[in-house]
C-alpha cells in the first residue's frame, strides 16, 4: 500500500507523456515551437500555418493535450505586468515592412498585442510599434513581441523616466514635437491641429488624419498622459502670464490663412481673428494663457500710463533706457539741454493696431516717439531765446503738449501730458545772467536802503515837527489861557472896582445918614465901638493886679492860672 501513491503518479506521468499533456499556470503563457513542418517563407519568423518554428498562437493557463515532446517545445513565460503610472513599448519581430514615409508600425486590431495571429493577419508591421501598453497584465507572445518596461528600459537604450506616464504641471504647458507623420510643408514651421487623437495619446489617428512630423501647433495642458516616447517629445514651459495693467498681443506664425479684419480705415498693418496667421485682433487680458511660444509671440503692452524720460533717469519699465536729454539750439545761438517727460496711454483695444504698425512698445518709443518729441523741441527752440525757455517754460510746455498730442494720435496712442523738466543753459550765459542778476539785486538793495534812509529822515523830520507842533500847541494854549486869565483878572478887577465903588457909595450914604441922625461926633463914637466889637479889641485886661509887694504879684499869678483852667474846660466841652 505504501507504493500506491508512487504507482499512481507514475501512471499519470506515463499517461501525460503518451498524450502530450502541457500544463500552463495562471501567471504564465506558453510559447509553442514546432520542431517539424513546412519551412517558413523567407523573411518570416512566426508561423501561421503550422510551419516549423515559433507559432503565432500561445497556450493560455490550463491543461493542454497533444503537444508531444518530439513534435513541440513549449516555453513558459511569465505574463507582462505594467505597473500604475507606467507604460510599456512594443517591438515586433515579424510583420509587414514599415513604409519609408513612416518610422513606426501602425496600430492594428490585435487585443493589445496579445493576439499575435491577428497582428500578422491584419498586416501588422515589423519594428517599433505606435501602440503602447498601459497599466495592466498582458499575455504576450514574446517570440513575436519584445516588451520594454521601465524595469528593462536601460537594457534597450532608454531611461526609466521615458516609460512613466507623462505629467504636465498645472501652471505649465507641453510643447509637442512628433517624430512620425507626413513631412511638413515648406511654408509651415509647425503641424496643424489634428482632431480626435486625444492629445497625441492615439498616434494612429494622428497619422491617419494627416498629422505632420515635427513641431506641433497644439499644446498639451496640465494632466497625466500616456504618450509614446518614440512618437512624441514633450517640453514643458510656463504658461504665458499677462500681468495686471497689461494686455498681450499675439503674433502667430502659424494658423489658418491670413484674412485681414482691420478694416479699410486702418492702412498701416493687418489684423486677424484668433487661430489665423498674423496679429490677433483680440488681445489677451491679465491671467495665464496656454500659448505655444515656439510658434507664437506675445507682446506685452501696458494699459496704464507710461512715463518716458528724455533725461538721465530711467523708469522701471526700461522703455526709455535709450533716451537722453534733448540738445537744442536757441534763437540767440546757444546750445542747451532740455529734460522732457512724456506721458502716454495705449488703450487695450488699440494695442493690436499699435503692435501691427510698429511691432512692439519699444519700437514705438525708439522709432516713433523719440523722433517726434526730439525734433519738435529742436525745431521750436529756433524761435525762442534761452531766456524765453527759462522765463516762460509753462508756455513752451503747453505748446509742446498740443503738438505732440496731435502727432502721436495718428499712431493710436494717447498723449496724456508733456512736461519740461530741468533746463540746462550754457554756463557762460548763466554766469552773465548771474552777474546781471546780482547787480540788479544789489541795485535794488541800494535803492531799498536809500528809500529806508529817506523814510527814516522823513520820520525824524516829522517827529521833530510833531514835537514842535506839540510845543506850539502848548504855547498857543498857554497864550489863550493867559489871555483868558488876563481877561478874567480885568473883569474881576472891574467887578471889584464896581463893588468897591458901590460899597463906598453905600457906606457914604450910610455915613451921611448916620451923621444926619446922630451927629458927627456921635456917629464916630458909634463906629469906633462897632470896630472894637468886630475886632475883639479888649479895653479891660483879663487879670488886674492891685496892691503892693509880693501880695499883688501872687494875686496876679492866681488869676492867670484860674483863667487857663476855665479856658481848658470850655475847649473840652
Amino acid at each position: 500500500m505504501a507504493f500506491l501513491p508512487v504507482i499512481v503518479l507514475a501512471l499519470i506521468a506515463i499517461a501525460a507523456f503518451s498524450s502530450g499533456l502541457v500544463v500552463i499556470r495562471a501567471d504564465e503563457v506558453g510559447i509553442i515551437i514546432r520542431k517539424f513542418g513546412k519551412p517558413l517563407p523567407p523573411g518570416k519568423l512566426i508561423a501561421l500555418h503550422k510551419e516549423a518554428g515559433y507559432q503565432a498562437d500561445t497556450l493560455p493557463p490550463g491543461w493542454h493535450f497533444g503537444y508531444w515532446f518530439w513534435q513541440y517545445q513549449i516555453q513558459r513565460r511569465h505574463v507582462i505586468t505594467v505597473p500604475q503610472g507606467q507604460i510599456a513599448l512594443i517591438v515586433a519581430a515579424d510583420g509587414q515592412p514599415i513604409p519609408p514615409e513612416r518610422i513606426m508600425g501602425r496600430v492594428v486590431d490585435c487585443d493589445n498585442y496579445q493576439d499575435a495571429r491577428k497582428f500578422l493577419e491584419n498586416d501588422g508591421e515589423k519594428g517599433r510599434q505606435m501602440g503602447i501598453l498601459t497599466a495592466g497584465v498582458y499575455r504576450i507572445n514574446t517570440a513575436l513581441f519584445t516588451v520594454i518596461t521601465a524595469q528593462r528600459a536601460e537594457e534597450n537604450g532608454m531611461a526609466p523616466a521615458d516609460l512613466l506616464v507623462h505629467a504636465i504641471s498645472p501652471d505649465r504647458v507641453g510643447i509637442v514635437t512628433t517624430l512620425d507623420g507626413k513631412p511638413m510643408d515648406e511654408s509651415e514651421i509647425a503641424g496643424p491641429i489634428i482632431p480626435d487623437h486625444e492629445n497625441f495619446q492615439n498616434g494612429q489617428i494622428f497619422l491617419d488624419n494627416g498629422g505632420r512630423r515635427g513641431l506641433q501647433e497644439q499644446v498639451i495642458l496640465s494632466g497625466t498622459w500616456n504618450l509614446n516616447p518614440w512618437f512624441v517629445r514633450v517640453e514643458q514651459v510656463p504658461m504665458t502670464e499677462i500681468p495686471i495693467g497689461h494686455v498681450g498681443i499675439v503674433i502667430s506664425y502659424v494658423g489658418k490663412a491670413h484674412e485681414d479684419v482691420s478694416g479699410a480705415s486702418f492702412k498701416h498693418g493687418n489684423l486677424v481673428e484668433m487661430g489665423h496667421k498674423g496679429v490677433w485682433v483680440t488681445p489677451l487680458y491679465p491671467g495665464k494663457h496656454p500659448i505655444n511660444p515656439r510658434i507664437m509671440k506675445v507682446e506685452l503692452v501696458p494699459t496704464t500710463n507710461i512715463v518716458l524720460n528724455w533725461a538721465s533717469r530711467t523708469e522701471s519699465h526700461k522703455y526709455d533706457a535709450n533716451l537722453s536729454p534733448i540738445t537744442v539750439r536757441s534763437k540767440d545761438g546757444f546750445a542747451f539741454n532740455l529734460d522732457v517727460s512724456q506721458i502716454i496711454h495705449i488703450g487695450a483695444l488699440d494695442a493690436p493696431k499699435v503692435i501691427s504698425r510698429v511691432g512692439s512698445v519699444q519700437n514705438l518709443v525708439d522709432h516713433v516717439l523719440q523722433p517726434i518729441v526730439g525734433n519738435y523741441f529742436r525745431n521750436s527752440a529756433q524761435y525762442y531765446t534761452v531766456l524765453d525757455f527759462l522765463s516762460a517754460r509753462s508756455d513752451r510746455q503747453t505748446e509742446a503738449a498740443q503738438h505732440i498730442q496731435s502727432a502721436i494720435n495718428a499712431y493710436d496712442v494717447q498723449a496724456i501730458d508733456t512736461l519740461i523738466g530741468d533746463i540746462k543753459p550754457p554756463d557762460d550765459l548763466m554766469l552773465t545772467q548771474t552777474d546781471r542778476k546780482i547787480a540788479e539785486e544789489q541795485r535794488k538793495t541800494y535803492e531799498v536802503q536809500r528809500l529806508a534812509q529817506e523814510q527814516r529822515q522823513q520820520l525824524v523830520r516829522e517827529t521833530a515837527l510833531a514835537d514842535i507842533q506839540q510845543e506850539m500847541v502848548k504855547s498857543e494854549q498857554g497864550v489863550t489861557i493867559a489871555e483868558l486869565m488876563a481877561k478874567s483878572e480885568v473883569e474881576r478887577a472891574k467887578g471889584e472896582a464896581e463893588a468897591i465903588r458901590a460899597t463906598g457909595e453905600a457906606k457914604a450914604k450910610a455915613y451921611h445918614a448916620g451923621v444926619e441922625a446922630l451927629g458927627e461926633n456921635g456917629y464916630v463914637v458909634l463906629q469906633l465901638m462897632q470896630v472894637i466889637g468886630e475886632r475883639n479889641v479888649r479895653i479891660v485886661p483879663d487879670v488886674a493886679v492891685s496892691g503892693q509887694g509880693n501880695a499883688g504879684l501872687t494875686d496876679g499869678l492866681l488869676g492867670l492860672l484860674l483863667r487857663s483852667e476855665v479856658k481848658k474846660g470850655n475847649e473840652a466841652s
